[in-house]
C-alpha cells in the first residue's frame, strides 16, 4: 500500500522521522523530488492510516489507488479503476495538484479525467459539494490518484452562514491614530488590513477635531499599504471576486449627524454601556433589518460621550478590558457576528419548527 502524506512545508523531514518510528518496516520518502510538505509512505501495515494520524505533524493521509506516468493519456486511463469507487447516484469532482513542468495543465487533467469518469459512472459533477473527490497529485514524472470522501474540513459549506452578507452593509467609523509618524503609519497599516479583511461597505477615517495634517497623512498612507497587502492575499485565496473597501475622511460629529438623519443603525463600543450578552437579541435583530450598520471605533481615546445619545446601542464587548487600537475592528466585528449568527440560527430553527 502506498500513501501520500501531507505536512506543513518544512515539516516533512520531522514527520518522516516519526513515521519511521511508528512504521519501522515502511519505506519513507520525505520531500520526494525536492518538493516540500510531502512524504511518500509504502507499507503493508493494515493500520497504517490510524498510526499516521496519531502524528501531529501529519495533516492529511491520502491512500493511492493508482500510480502512473505523469502523462495526460496515462492519467485518463486510470478512470477505469477510479470508476469502481463512485456510484451512479453520487456526485464527484476532480482536483489536481501539479508539481513540475508538463505539457498539460491541472485544468486539462480535471476536464479530461472528469469527462471519462462521468462517462463510465453516469455520476454528476459537483464542484462545490461533491460526495467523492478524485484527487490527482502529480509529483514530477509520477501521478498519484485517489478517491476521497467530500472534504472533511471545508471552509465554505451550506450549513455555515455567509458573514459577508452582514459585513457588506457595515460602515466602520475609525478615529485616526496620532503622534509619532512611524506609529501613525504602523497603526494605519493594521487598521487598513483589518477593514479590508472583513470586506466592509466603507471605512471612514473620522477625526473629532483639528489634527496635524502630516500625522494624518502618515496614518492614511498606512491604511493604503495595509489594505493593499490584504487585498492581494484575498484575490489569490478567495473563489469570489474581491473589491477594495472604499476609504474616506469625514468629521466624526458630522458622520453621526448624517447617519442618524438617514436612519442608519448606529453602534458604539464603550465600557460605559451594557455588555453585549445583555442586549444581544435586540442589536442582532436590528442589524438583520438595517440597510446600513454604522460602527464607531475609538483610537487612543474613546468615542466622545456626546455621541452616545445618537447611538442606537452603546455596548461593552469585554467588561474591565480596553482593546488596543489595532484590535478595535476585529474584536468588534467578530463579537457582533457571533450574536448575529446566533440570531440567524434561532430564526432558522423557528422557521423549521413552524413547517
Amino acid at each position: 500500500m502506498k500513501l501520500l502524506v501531507k505536512t506543513q512545508k518544512g515539516m516533512e523531514a520531522v514527520a518522516g522521522n516519526y513515521i519511521k518510528e511508528a512504521l519501522p518496516d515502511a519505506k519513507v520518502w520525505a520531500s520526494p523530488m525536492g518538493y516540500s510538505g510531502l512524504v511518500i509512505v509504502e507499507t503493508n501495515d493494515e493500520n497504517v492510516e490510524e498510526k499516521l494520524l496519531e502524528i501531529p505533524e501529519v495533516e492529511r493521509v491520502i491512500p493511492v489507488l493508482v500510480e502512473t506516468q505523469a502523462e495526460l493519456e496515462e492519467i485518463t486511463k486510470s478512470a477505469e479503476e477510479i470508476a469502481r469507487f463512485i456510484g451512479e447516484k453520487e456526485t464527484f469532482a476532480v482536483k489536481t495538484k501539479r508539481r513540475g513542468k508538463h505539457d498539460f495543465s491541472s485544468i486539462d487533467v480535471n476536464r479530461t479525467l472528469g469527462a471519462r469518469v462521468k462517462e463510465l459512472t453516469n455520476a454528476d459533477v459537483n464542484l462545490s459539494w461533491p460526495d467523492k473527490v478524485v484527487q490527482v497529485e502529480i509529483i514530477g514524472d509520477r501521478a498519484f490518484i485517489s478517491v476521497l470522501p467530500g472534504e472533511e474540513y471545508r471552509k465554505y459549506t451550506p450549513d455555515k452562514f455567509d458573514a459577508r452578507k452582514l459585513f457588506s452593509k457595515v460602515t466602520l467609523v475609525q478615529m485616526p491614530y496620532w503622534g509619532d509618524y512611524k506609529a501613525c503609519r504602523s497603526f494605519g497599516e493594521k487598521i487598513g488590513r483589518a477593514a479590508q479583511a472583513f470586506e466592509v461597505k466603507e471605512l471612514i477615517i473620522a477625526p473629532k477635531e483639528k489634527m496635524d495634517a502630516y500625522e494624518l497623512m502618515e496614518f492614511l498612507k498606512g491604511i493604503k499599504v495595509g489594505q493593499e497587502s490584504r487585498y492581494q492575499i484575498q484575490k489569490e485565496a478567495y473563489p469570489w471576486k474581491v473589491e477594495k473597501v472604499p476609504v474616506s475622511v469625514w468629521d466624526l460629529y458630522q458622520v453621526a449627524r448624517d447617519k442618524r438623519r438617514n436612519k442608519r443603525l448606529l453602534i458604539i463600543t464603550d465600557p460605559k454601556g451594557p455588555t453585549l450578552a445583555e442586549v444581544k437579541e435586540n442589536p442582532a435583530k436590528d442589524m438583520h433589518h438595517a440597510k446600513e450598520v454604522v460602527i464607531f471605533i475609538g483610537s487612543r481615546e474613546g468615542i466622545p460621550r456626546g455621541l452616545f445619545r445618537f447611538a442606537d446601542y452603546v455596548v461593552d464587548l469585554a467588561p474591565y478590558m480596553t482593546f488596543a487600537t489595532e484590535h478595535g475592528i476585529p474584536a468588534t466585528l467578530v463579537s457582533l457576528w457571533e450574536v448575529y449568527e446566533e440570531f440567524l440560527r434561532e430564526k432558522e430553527k423557528k422557521s423549521d419548527e413552524s413547517k
